[in-house]
């Protein structure tokens, strides 16, 4: 327990003078932001959009591409996730190891919004429309060592809103550190660096969703219990969102004031909501349960009169021979959960098995 807490301190603070130091675009600034949603239902499980833990889990290398390593060969993966209004997204994935360049995974991410009754200005039917966009992934990573590892995700992004569409470019990078007991994993990554190379509207360019984030993982020695700890937009610090509607931001009747939080309180609640907790319990090495709270989540999206289980989700993963099953529920706001699953197979065992 002492490692975990020297391991963690040690990387807060480290990603804290990231975190006050740097500045880039966040909130609704942007476009593609499909591209920074969890996918994976593990992912999901554990609160965040990526994940530092090195296995041979192919639905994390879209997120964190130094996690591709050469057990992951001729995997496939296939991932849902239903969410509330229609709106459908997930991906599929297939990994392939070559001896001399490294492991590559290639997948298409994709989020489906569904039909619309389009009209006009004065109210009269036009005819229904649709809104779906696409990325097409190609993942490379490789060992430098037994305790380093690199990866990169080159992009093509597709969007199309009604009559506007839009292609652009992106990749990530990443760098991750790997104990010798295999125990213990840090991850580096930048998301999203690119651009638009066709707008929406003629001249219009708008940024990426760019995000800066470390991720770390700590198994326990003799119990089969790992927590993770994700530090996201650490390029910005400030991801207070103002709600006018909420009572605690209504200024008193009498005195026309709003109650202000204490400097200690801001400063606590703008780190906050730069962490994500995860724990993952295995059980028997066939089946893993999961649970994940996002601070920033819960602050932004529960009710000002029922916070319920917002910013938690919990899910499960079970192993069978070649297969790998896994669900989450997700609680992004009161009432209506959203659902993730992802199914994998190892093509190479199924084969042999055959």
């Amino acid at each position: 327990m002492r490692h975990i807490l020297r391991k963690t301190t040690l990387f807060f603070c480290i990603s804290t003078l990231f975190i006050i130091h740097a500045s880039a675009q966040i909130g609704g600034n942007g476009t593609f932001k499909f591209l920074g949603y969890s996918n994976s239902a593990r992912i999901a499980g554990l609160g965040g959009n990526f994940l530092a833990i090195n296995d041979n889990d192919v639905t994390l290398t879209q997120a964190n591409p130094s996690l591709i390593n050469p057990s992951m060969n001729n995997n496939l993966a296939l991932s849902y996730v239903n969410n509330p209004g229609g709106i459908n997204y997930g991906f599929v994935a297939f990994a392939h190891n070559f001896d001399k360049v490294g492991c590559f995974v290639g997948s298409l991410q994709f989020i489906n919004d569904g039909t619309f009754t389009g009209a006009d200005a004065s109210g009269n039917l036009t005819g229904d429309f649709y809104a779906s966009e696409y990325a097409l992934n190609i993942g490379w990573g490789r060992h430098l060592s037994p305790l380093f590892s690199i990866g990169a995700n080159g992009k093509l992004i597709f969007s199309q809103l009604e009559t506007y569409r839009s292609f652009g470019i992106a990749v990530d990078v990443a760098g991750s550190y790997n104990s010798k007991d295999e125990s213990f994993t840090a991850s580096l990554i930048g998301r999203n660096i690119g651009t638009q190379l066709v707008p929406y509207l003629p001249g219009q360019y708008e940024p990426l969703p760019f995000e800066l984030q470390i991720g770390l993982s700590e198994k326990l020695s003799h119990i089969p219990l790992r927590f993770s700890q994700l530090l996201t937009n650490l390029q910005k610090w400030d991801l207070t969102y103002f709600d006018p509607s909420d009572p605690a931001n209504i200024a008193d009747p009498i005195t026309g004031q709003v109650k202000q939080k204490s400097g200690v309180a801001k400063v606590a609640d703008g780190m906050m909501r730069h962490v994500v907790l995860g724990a993952e319990l295995t059980i028997a090495k066939v089946l893993a349960i999961r649970i994940g709270y996002n601070y920033q989540r819960r602050q932004e999206l529960k009710l000002s009169t029922k916070a319920g289980l917002t910013g938690f989700t919990m899910g499960a993963g079970l192993r069978v021979k070649m297969f790998n099953l896994s669900y989450t529920r997700a609680s992004y706001t009161a009432g209506i959960p959203m659902n993730y699953i992802t199914v994998a197979v190892s093509i190479q065992e199924l084969v042999k098995k055959q």
